[in-house]
């Protein structure tokens, strides 16, 4: 008895300690909760917003008499639908859209041909015809519901199917014809459509969904962005430029601050944004990059996204060249090795994370802007230079920052597989409809022998992509490009000149950034002296070096944890 009573007492401290020390860590756990991340809100508040869309509809039309235009809709039973979206049968008035649908002969490729007659040597190009219902037969409508065509879908691939765009043009266009009254005023019209599969993303945008539950999406979407991309040509097969700045599109882009008949004008923010991620070796290109785009003049924002294998020597000096510098994780490309060069550029997707932007115009690092490209910031998403066959080029390209998009194309990346392995190819996978910007928006540094022997670059391009051996990993003198053999086709003095002409112009104290180590300067050397064993024909390798940054090397690409 003694033993157990004094063993009890000494029991009592440690159970007053235990209930002492829950107590702290439930208080700390209050005390000390941690923000809600920004992302995660704002995909709770789209959340919210789509499952309240049935209430948002059934309020709208609440006690009045509704128009619904019937798309696609052939025997399908309608009562279903009009009951989930809260629609009084007695008092909703049922119209079928009729319209010819598009020749089954006219495959994806004729509306994204490889080439076009951009400069219209011979003639305007053409796209082929997509017939769409005639305005004065369907006015009025309050909801257009369609069926959205869902036979050609592969898990692992976009979709590329004349007839689903058809459709959704058709609803697109029959919601801006009877939604848009004046740039002021709008009457709302919802787009809902009925299908396995999503209606086009890249026409109504995640942002505008209200609702989506089973086989129903249901959509309220922003007419000004609506409008646009109804005035886009069908495919790549026209330029975009005529179309986008048609009508009021300009007004709202502009920046004057007048006022042009009324029209109440909308001011965006815009900006020019670059990724680095993995290796410092892009540094230089981007510093440069930023230089390039402020000596053409230009009054948008630079965004420079840089995950933490950049230092903090680095960042300092392309903040300095005119970037603001956002931190980011990188994003894994899931199809990629381990360790492979294409391991990391899924990264680029983070650019739809830019949401204090209305407009982005997307920069590969290898890039210079030649002149001023601002104008195409009137451009909507996504709005590209082709690369080859039904593919766009992203290493300039105008996207629209988004949330929910971003969140959708993560969820993509692990389905949609890349024709090349990297994020160009995804994009293509994810955004199978776009908008066929100049090629000398975006004009590649590779050469054809047969009409270019001296590897000239066009006098009007607006960007130059430097393909293979980058300028700063090359003497000053000559583009190394030129001392291997298979790599002559990305080889040009005039090209390399340019590039050159940017660095000499950029402030001094930016210039050590593009500086040469030890390792890059011999490998310049190797190159040079086997151009010179082998007496390469173009003779580059006879060019006496006077680059001042073959005696001075630095350190700082190695400096990745400083």
């Amino acid at each position: 008895m003694g033993s157990k009573t004094s063993s009890s007492t000494r029991a009592k401290p440690f159970i007053f300690f235990l209930l002492f020390l829950s107590s702290s860590l439930f208080f700390t756990v209050l005390t000390f909760r941690p923000k809600p991340n920004l992302i995660n809100t704002h995909g709770l508040q789209h959340q919210a917003k789509i499952s309240n869309g049935f209430n948002l509809i059934a309020n709208e039309f609440k006690g009045k008499n509704v128009k619904v235009g019937l798309v696609n809709i052939v025997g399908d039973r309608i009562e279903a639908t009009y009951r989930l979206l809260g629609l009084s049968e007695s008092k909703t008035e049922t119209v079928k859209v009729r319209f010819d649908h598009v020749s089954k002969d006219l495959t994806w490729r004729d509306f994204f041909p490889e080439r076009i007659d951009e400069d219209e040597k011979w003639a305007p190009p053409k796209c082929p015809e997509i017939l769409l219902p005639r305005k004065e037969d369907y006015e009025d409508l309050d909801v257009v519901i369609a069926r959205t065509p869902c036979d050609k879908v592969k898990e692992n691939k976009g979709i590329r199917d004349v007839f689903r765009l058809q459709v959704n043009l058709v609803v697109a266009n029959l919601v801006v014809r009877n939604g848009w009254i004046s740039p002021d005023v709008n009457r709302t019209v919802y787009a809902v459509f009925i299908g396995s599969c999503e209606p086009m993303v890249e026409i109504f945008r995640c942002d505008d969904l209200v609702m989506h539950q089973g086989d129903h999406w249901v959509y309220k979407p922003e007419l000004r962005r609506l409008k646009q991309k109804v005035l886009m040509p069908f495919g790549s097969c026209q330029l975009a430029p005529s179309y986008a700045q048609t009508e009021v599109w300009r007004n709202f882009m502009s920046e004057s601050g007048q006022q042009k008949h009324s029209i109440t004008l909308h001011h965006h923010k815009k900006a020019y944004a670059t990724v680095l991620h993995s290796s410092e070796a892009y540094v230089c290109g981007a510093i440069a990059l930023a230089q390039s785009i402020i000596q053409s003049n230009s009054t948008k924002d630079l965004v420079l996204l840089a995950d933490h294998s950049i230092s903090s020597k680095s960042i300092r000096g392309l903040r300095a060249a005119g970037w603001k510098i956002k931190r980011i994780k990188r994003i894994r490309n899931p199809f990629a090795k381990k360790g492979s060069y294409n391991e990391w550029n899924y990264s680029k997707l983070r650019v739809w994370q830019l949401i204090e932007y209305d407009k982005v115009i997307f920069i590969d690092a290898d890039l210079l802007v030649l002149k001023n490209i601002d104008k195409f910031f009137v451009h909507p998403q996504v709005s590209a230079a082709t690369n080859n066959m039904m593919i766009f080029n992203s290493g300039v390209m105008v996207i629209e920052p988004s949330l929910c998009t971003f969140k959708e194309l993560l969820s993509k990346s692990f389905k949609l597989e890349s024709y090349n392995g990297g994020e160009q190819g995804f994009l293509n996978e994810a955004f199978t409809w776009w908008h066929r910007l100049p090629t000398k928006l975006n004009q590649l540094k590779i050469f054809d022998e047969s009409n270019n022997e001296k590897h000239e670059i066009a006098e009007d391009s607006y960007t130059m992509q430097y393909l293979g051996l980058k300028p700063w990993m090359c003497y000053k003198d000559y583009d190394c490009n030129w001392d291997k053999l298979d790599h002559h086709q990305f080889a040009s003095d005039s090209a390399h000149k340019r590039w050159w002409q940017v660095f000499e112009a950029m402030p001094k104290y930016l210039q050590p950034y593009c500086g040469l180590t030890k390792e890059m300067d011999a490998r310049i050397r190797k190159w040079r002296g086997m151009a010179r064993r082998a007496s390469l024909a173009d003779g580059h390798w006879r060019i006496k070096v006077e680059d001042p940054r073959q005696h001075h090397f630095v350190d700082y690409l190695r400096d990745a944890n400083s």
